[in-house]
């Protein structure tokens, strides 16, 4: 491929700066805008950059696609007494499966997209601008007429989760005509992620799009109600990881599954005839069982004085799939995995501000 000496200069703008549009780099390179939008047209022809997102095509990134929400969290002062009034410490912080992927994997250094939507209100737009702060990038989060979702969760004083429930009424209401450019991430991505939180006919297309460019795809059920939901995508679209609990493997192989060894990997070989090419149980303090086909290994959940359980598993997912992109075996990618999950749950924020590849690695060579 070969580009001008100007082609060349826009490229290292947008590789620094990729939500540039077209005056703003006519105002850094002395030019005009007609001129910058000829180079730009003739990058992407070129196949330099994608769509008008101006996605550098040879920039690695990891498209999310889920869920955005806002997190209500109550955590109990005393052990938690159903049916009455408990005392207890409340915040709210940006959460949504989704996007706390995407947050932990900005935190990591990869370059992340988020593709989800929010309401056109002040929810949305702090979720929006604490998200861009942490590093990820926003652009094709969708405004939707629709308010930004809630997620209401009450733990008890030792950091389990008593009850959550969820308001995701932007999210289900996500459309593949809304995805708008961010169709463009999702086709030039590393990997892509798809919580399963977003409805079936957008997880249907999505499936669809990266098979047809060869695009792996970690899926993160979520619930029970959402793996039985997504069950019916999986029949002839190829999923290189997907990452249940047992409740939800269960529910993706439509009948009861032990907690075993034996029970997990019997229903994962269900799921790898159907073309999940692994399948990642998570067990709780159990740790977790992985199928990569032929091969099946159980890993231990590192040790840790538990906080705040919200948004353990995310972080699994987003540590897991970091290493995966870098080249790491599914093995170590998964220990890395618990690692993250095991420093999650040892923080009472979400996503914790400090988390870091090298803290990551310490964490799991320790354990």
């Amino acid at each position: 491929m070969s580009l001008t000496p100007r082609e060349r200069e826009i490229l290292e703008l947008l590789r620094a700066q990729p939500l540039l549009d077209a005056q703003a780099i006519a105002e850094r390179l002395g030019s005009t805008r007609a001129s910058v939008a000829m180079s730009l047209s003739s990058l992407t022809r070129k196949g330099a950059i994608a769509g008008r997102g101006y996605i550098v095509r040879d920039e690695p990134h990891i498209a999310v696609l889920g869920g955005a929400v806002m997190d209500i969290k109550a955590v109990t002062i005393d052990c938690a007494a159903r049916g009455t009034s408990n005392p207890a410490t409340i915040r709210t912080t940006p959460g949504g499966v989704g996007r706390n992927i995407a947050e932990t994997l900005a935190r990591l250094g990869r370059r992340t997209y988020l593709i989800a939507a929010v309401g056109d209100d002040p929810l949305g737009r702090e979720i929006l601008e604490r998200t861009a702060d942490a590093g990820v990038y926003v652009e094709y989060v969708v405004r939707s007429r629709l308010g930004t979702g809630t997620y209401l969760a009450t733990l008890d004083r030792d950091g389990e989760l008593v009850i959550g429930a969820s308001d995701l009424r932007a999210t289900d209401a996500l459309t593949v005509e809304q995805l708008g450019r961010g169709r463009d991430a999702l086709a030039r991505a590393d990997l892509v992620v798809i919580d399963g939180n977003i409805s079936a006919e957008v997880v249907r297309w999505a499936l669809a799009a990266c098979a047809e460019q060869q695009i792996p795809v970690l899926l993160e059920p979520v619930s029970v109600v959402k793996a039985a939901r997504l069950a019916p995508l999986l029949d002839g679209v190829p999923v290189d990881t997907i990452t249940p609990n047992v409740d939800e493997l269960a529910a993706l192989v439509d009948h009861p599954v032990a907690g075993s060894r034996a029970a997990i990997t019997a229903a994962a070989a269900e799921l790898h005839e159907r073309g999940v090419r692994r399948v990642w149980v998570r067990r709780g303090r159990r740790g977790s069982v992985l199928s990569d086909g032929g091969e099946v290994v159980a890993l231990d959940a590192p040790a840790a004085d538990v906080v705040d359980v919200t948004g353990a598993g995310d972080a699994m997912a987003a540590a897991y799939a970091d290493a995966l992109v870098r080249g790491e075996d599914p093995v170590t990618a998964a220990q890395l995995g618990h690692a993250a999950a095991a420093l999650t749950i040892a923080h009472p924020d979400t996503v914790r501000d400090d988390l870091s590849a090298a803290l990551i690695r310490d964490a799991a060579a320790r354990s």
